[in-house]
């Protein structure tokens, strides 16, 4: 499992470094020496599903893996907002409204294609060489600058009010989250993604991948 890539499913309520650090630990006790371990790309503690790492020499290549397109299956939550996107946020009610099938279908339509989108502030991008969810915290002005992002397919999996269930196939650098948001300003009453998977990166998926516990990892 050293010089190669590992495909991990993450676990919910761990961060993607917690999991690089698991993995890390049980390697370099089972190679007599510390492993250079790292990922190709993180997933907030809420999400769970499907990680690249790289492990020894293969770290060089990292790169190689981190702006694929992924696919995603995502539950929003319809009526309430939150302030980071997701379920760490502070949520507050916005709409009692609730939208119809053909009006959810409308308004996820008008999401595929080349887009521009608005990355989260609760996120890892640097400005101005701090990341966003630092100077987030800090209480300070955050202006995230918009990106062109790709969705290549958003399907409707279910619906029954306030939950809406989504599979969507997008490029790198696509936030769900914002995704979510965005959805919910579209039918005019605020969403926010409650749940979060990632399906598969370009030809990997999570059916090969392997979880924590297959490594010895119970904590």
């Amino acid at each position: 499992m050293i010089d190669e890539i590992l495909l991990v499913d993450k676990p919910k309520g761990m961060t993607s470094f917690g999991v690089v650090a698991r993995i890390r630990r049980v390697l370099s006790e089972k190679a007599g020496k510390k492993v250079k371990v790292g990922h190709t790309g993180t997933l907030d503690p809420f999400a769970t599903g499907l990680m690249i790492i790289v492990t020894g020499k293969e770290c060089k290549n990292a790169e190689n893996y981190s702006k694929l397109d992924k696919v995603y299956e995502a539950t929003i939550t319809l009526g309430k907002t939150s302030s980071t996107g997701d379920p760490e946020g502070e949520v507050s009610d916005i709409s009692d409204k609730v939208p119809d099938i053909k009006d959810i279908q409308l308004a996820v339509d008008k999401f595929t294609g080349e887009i521009t989108q608005k990355p989260p502030i609760y996120s890892a991008i640097k400005i101005g060489g701090e990341r966003a969810y630092k100077l987030a915290r800090e209480g300070k002005i955050v202006d995230m600058p918009d990106r062109k992002i790709k969705i290549y397919s958003l399907e409707v999996l279910s619906y029954e009010y306030p939950q809406l269930v989504i599979r969507t196939n997008v490029s790198s650098g696509t936030y769900i989250r914002t995704l979510a948001q965005d959805i919910g300003t579209e039918l005019g009453v605020g969403a926010y993604c409650t749940e979060l998977r990632r399906i598969s990166i370009d030809k990997y998926s999570i059916e090969n991948a392997r979880q924590l516990s297959d490594f010895g990892i119970n904590d």
